[in-house]
Parts: structure tokens; C-alpha cells; sequence
């Protein structure tokens, strides 16, 4: 034997040793059947780790098969099967079961047998027209049980909380081959509500849980009503636990209605949370919110924040009242003194606004509002005319027009799959003090997520994003207002404001418009892991539309890991094409996923 032949059967060995053990079926099945039906013969059937090693032990398996095959074929309307356990073979013996299936029953007209007190007439025809079981259909003992279970659920979502199934009679005809289900339903009486009634003391205020009942009193019962109640208290963010449920019948009031009892279980009134940040290209920061909940009895949330960061410092606080005067809207009011330190600018302000942002189904919305900022401007600036820098310092006044809406049809907030999500804003601006103009500043983007592999093994994700400055003036309008582009949230392989032109002392040069766009490709590698490889590209321009003769290309790799929460993202990231300033790679470590 060569050596050759000799490494070439070690392999062989090798992979015989460490290939999985094939299971082999608990017995063999035999018969004239389809294909369908036989399938579902052997998944229950079931598998065994080996074959029989005596006639016993095959005969006992044969035995257990034949009883597992003779439940799945009535269940799957035989009831006339023909079933034989045979044992084949002495030394090697093998577990078979014959089988013969015989015919298949049907179902007849279903009946429904209505108790005391029975529905309204329409009601029982329209619980009766959602049993989805026809003459004809496959006796099915599933189709049969399920039917019943649509029944009680039709009257529920018609009103009847307290309806119920009593033991059904169903009759299988040997001699016409038939299944006829009878069902034996209790509706019960037709359920009105009354009001909300809070049973858990807090700080939370029953008039206001009251007022969040999408329903009036009398109204008939509707599940879906109690279910939106408790979403919408779920949504507030303060409770740990939301209990939303019908009273008994015995609490009925003198009027005939029936309140619905609700049970909250708070979160901590006080949280201190502390989290820094960083990156080679915006510095470092750490950041220190103290949240308090329920402060006003109306599941309010008010955060007191204290940051240090390079670029951007402030003490500020944020107050959040969900559900304000309507369901899904809530009141934002925040207001905070800042002071943002960057190579484009620098400025020291007190920011107010104002904001009612409406929900759109789970995760989507719009908002309105005014914000109003006061402060100093330290500005290096590029004037088009002169084609010089210039600085100046100069106080401002700025009161903008907020409009913003954000459409979400992806499948997690964090750690997007598959779907997409479309955001926009509309910022009519207008500035006053040692300088004045009005202007709006509009921006949109998208993004969308594509699995390549099941399960979303690989997936490919996009980004692109426009912005546009109408009706401003670059030298007019105020710094922090113009688009710069480049950093982690942008163009990756930048510092901060690193994409566009420069003045001759390597001052960002901000832009009227902005074009943004991004391709990553994300890759599940070892457990928790996720490895990653991205393309960003940007460009600043100086009219109201976007210029793409300047773009700037950055790319790079990167690694995510995965917690409960959503996933850590670290990012290296190199610019193609590098100019004289420009660093050599970037790199950026946070939460979540880049976009």
C-alpha cells in the first residue's frame, strides 16, 4: 500500500468517525398510499438511536408503531384502516407496519346546538358562517376542534365575553363513511361596559387610566378595545406590568354593565444611569441621566441629563406626556444650555422646544412643534463672493418650524433583517439678532434590509440620504444649520465634519446640500457574532441641490456581538483617496447597528 492509498483511507476513517449518527425509524411503514400521508406516517412513527438488536425488542417497537400510525390516520379521518405489526428477518430483524389505510370519511354539514341564553339571530349566522368547515372536507379531528374554537371566538369579538364550548358530539357513520360534528355552545348574555377601575395603588391617577378606555359606557364588549388599553399603557414605558381583564359577572353594576379592571405594576421612580462614548473621529463623552416616572400621576417620564463630551456639552432636562390629548400623542418639552465645540464652530446657547409627536402603529410616527435657541456664534466661514475666510462672532435668535415623520416596516429597531424605513423633516427657520434670514431646512432618508441566506444569516443593508437648504444663503445661514457630513454616523473613515471642502486652515466648509449614501453586507460568523464589511460615500454641496462631482469614499470592517438588548458595534474604517488632513482609519464603538 502506497503511502498515498494509506493517507487516503485514514480520511475516509476520519470523517466515518466524526460524521452524526443517522437515526433509524422506530419501524418501517408498508402500504398503498400517498406520498402526503405516508410522510406523516413516519414522523409519527418517530426515530430511534438503533435498530433492534432481537425479534423482542423489533416485535415491542412494531407494537408502539402501529399504535402511534392507528391515532394519526383517525385523527387524519380513517377510520376504517387496516393495521398489521410484522417482524422481518433473525440475525438483522426489522419492525414493520402494514399499512392499509382504507377510506377516507367527510365531514357533513356541521350543527350547532345554541344553549340558554342564545344569541342574536344575526350574530349566530355570522358565528355560524366563520366555522370555515364545509360537506365534503376530510373528517379531520383538528379541523373539527378548531372549528369549535372559532365559534367561541366569533362570539367574543361580538360581545359575548363569558361564550363557551360544552362537550361536542361528534358521529362517525361507518356505513356512509361520514363524520357529523354537532357543537353544544353557551353564548351567554351580550356583555356592556362600564368604566375603568384601577386596582393597584401608585402614583398613577385613575381618571387618567379612564380616560385612556377606547370605549364609552355601554358600549358592547370588544376585546380588541381591551387589548388597545393596555397597549396604550404598555407604551408609556413607566410599568413593568400591565394587567387588562373583564370583571367577573358577579361585579355586574344595577345597570347591566361590567367595568374593566386594570393592574399596574411600576418601574422604579428613580433611575441614575450613567454611558460614555467614543470614537477616533468625534472624540469621547460620557453622559449621566437621572429619570424619574410617574412623576405627575399620568405615566410621564421627566430626564434630567448631564453631559461631557468633546463636541458636544450640555445640562439639559427632557419631559415626556404620553397619550396627551389623544391616544398615541405625546408632549415633549425639553430645554437645556449647551455648548458644542467643532472644527466648523463653536457655539454656547439655551435650546427650547416643544413637540407632539403622534404614533403610527408600533414603532412609526410624526411630529410638529417649535424650537427656539438663543446663544453666541464663533464662526470660521467661506464667503463666496470675496472667496476668503472670514470669521465673526455674533449673537442669534433662531425660532424653527419642527415637522418630521418616520415610516418603520423593518423587523427590530436594533438589529434590523429584513424591511425598510423612511424618514423625512421640514424645518422652516427663522433667524434674527446680529444677523437675519429665513430659510427651510428639509432632509430624507431611507433605508432597507435584505436576508441573502435563511434564517438572515448574511444580509445586505442600504442607506441613502439627501438634504437640501431652501431659501438660505451659505454665509447667512447659521453654522450649526448647514450640512456637514463624515463620522460614525455618516461617512465611516472620517473624522467629525471630515467630508468636504476645507479652508485653508482645515475648517470644515458647511453646505447647503447633502447627499449621503451607504452599503454594508452583515454576516452571522461564531455565536454572538456578526462580522461586517461596509462602503460609505458622501458629498457637501453649495447650492440647494445635492452635489455629486465631490464625493468622498470611506470603507472598512467591522464586528458586532449580541445582546438581549441589541447588538455592540465596533468599526475600523479607512477613507479612499485620502487628502493631506485626512487620518489614516477611524474607528467607532457603540450601540446598535450603523444604521
Amino acid at each position: 500500500m502506497t503511502s498515498r492509498s494509506a493517507l487516503f483511507l485514514i480520511s475516509v476513517a476520519g470523517l466515518a468517525v466524526a460524521a452524526p449518527a443517522v437515526a433509524d425509524p422506530r419501524a418501517q411503514i408498508r402500504g398503498e398510499m400517498d406520498a402526503e400521508l405516508r410522510a406523516q406516517l413516519e414522523r409519527a412513527v418517530g426515530e430511534v438511536d438503533a435498530p433492534p438488536s432481537n425479534r423482542f425488542e423489533a416485535r415491542r417497537r412494531a407494537r408502539g408503531a402501529m399504535e402511534a400510525a392507528e391515532a394519526l390516520l383517525r385523527s387524519e379521518g380513517y377510520y376504517q384502516p387496516v393495521l398489521e405489526d410484522v417482524v422481518e428477518g433473525e440475525e438483522t430483524p426489522v419492525a414493520i407496519v402494514d399499512v392499509t389505510p382504507g377510506p377516507r370519511f367527510e365531514l357533513t354539514p356541521p350543527a350547532i346546538n345554541w344553549l340558554s341564553p342564545t344569541p342574536d339571530p344575526d350574530v349566530a349566522a355570522e358565528v355560524s358562517a366563520g366555522l370555515e368547515l364545509s360537506a365534503g372536507d376530510p373528517g379531520r379531528a383538528v379541523d373539527v376542534i378548531a372549528a369549535e374554537g372559532r365559534i367561541v371566538a366569533g362570539l367574543t369579538r361580538r360581545g359575548h365575553a363569558d361564550a363557551r364550548a360544552e362537550p361536542r358530539r361528534v358521529v362517525v357513520d361507518h356505513a356512509t363513511f361520514t363524520v357529523q360534528p354537532t357543537y353544544n355552545i353557551a353564548a351567554g348574555p351580550l356583555v356592556r361596559l362600564n368604566g375603568v377601575r384601577l386596582e393597584t395603588s401608585g402614583p398613577t391617577r385613575p381618571n387618567w387610566v379612564a380616560g385612556l378606555a377606547p370605549w364609552s359606557e355601554g358600549e358592547v364588549y370588544d376585546p380588541e378595545d381591551v387589548a388597545e388599553l393596555e397597549r396604550r399603557l404598555l407604551e408609556t414605558g413607566v410599568y413593568d406590568g400591565v394587567g387588562v381583564a373583564l370583571a367577573p359577572a358577579d361585579q355586574t353594576t344595577p345597570e347591566g354593565h361590567r367595568p374593566i379592571i386594570v393592574t399596574l405594576t411600576d418601574r422604579p421612580r428613580r433611575i441614575l444611569e450613567a454611558g460614555a462614548t467614543f470614537s477616533t473621529a468625534e472624540g469621547s463623552g460620557v453622559d449621566l441621566l437621572w429619570t424619574w416616572h410617574n412623576r405627575f400621576g399620568r405615566a410621564d417620564t421627566l430626564v434630567w441629563q448631564a453631559r461631557a463630551a468633546d463636541i458636544d456639552s450640555r445640562l439639559g432636562a427632557d419631559l415626556s406626556l404620553p397619550h396627551w390629548g389623544r391616544p398615541g400623542r405625546t408632549l415633549r418639552l425639553s430645554g437645556a444650555v449647551l455648548n458644542e465645540d467643532t472644527d466648523a464652530y463653536r457655539r454656547t446657547a439655551v435650546a427650547l422646544a416643544a413637540d407632539l409627536r403622534q404614533r403610527l402603529g408600533k414603532t412609526s410616527w410624526f411630529s410638529y412643534g417649535l424650537g427656539l435657541d438663543a446663544g453666541r456664534y464663533d464662526e470660521n466661514r467661506f464667503d463666496p463672493v470675496t472667496q476668503a475666510p472670514i470669521n465673526f462672532e455674533r449673537d442669534l435668535v433662531i425660532l424653527t418650524g419642527r415637522g418630521s415623520a418616520y415610516l418603520d416596516r423593518s423587523d427590530d429597531p436594533l438589529d434590523p433583517t429584513t424591511g425598510w424605513r423612511l424618514s423625512g423633516s421640514a424645518q422652516p427657520t427663522l433667524v434674527g439678532g446680529q444677523g437675519s434670514s429665513v430659510f427651510v431646512r428639509a432632509e430624507a432618508q431611507a433605508t432597507a434590509y435584505l436576508p441573502l441566506q435563511d434564517n438572515a444569516t448574511t444580509v445586505l443593508a442600504g442607506r441613502v440620504r439627501l438634504g437640501s437648504i431652501i431659501g438660505g444663503e451659505e454665509l447667512t445661514v447659521p453654522s450649526d444649520r448647514l450640512f456637514y457630513s463624515g463620522g460614525g454616523g455618516s461617512v465611516r473613515g472620517y473624522e467629525y465634519q471630515g467630508v468636504g471642502p476645507r479652508l485653508p486652515d482645515n475648517t470644515p466648509r458647511g453646505g447647503l446640500s447633502l447627499f449621503e449614501a451607504a452599503v454594508e453586507i452583515r454576516r452571522d460568523v461564531w455565536r454572538n457574532f456578526q462580522a461586517v464589511a461596509f462602503l460609505d460615500a458622501g458629498a457637501i454641496g453649495f447650492q440647494e441641490t445635492p452635489n455629486f462631482n465631490n464625493l468622498r469614499y470611506g470603507a472598512g470592517v467591522g464586528v458586532r456581538y449580541r445582546l438581549p438588548f441589541g447588538p455592540i458595534r465596533a468599526d475600523i474604517a479607512f477613507p479612499i483617496d485620502r487628502r493631506e488632513g485626512d487620518a489614516d482609519f477611524q474607528i467607532y464603538v457603540s450601540i446598535g447597528q450603523a444604521f
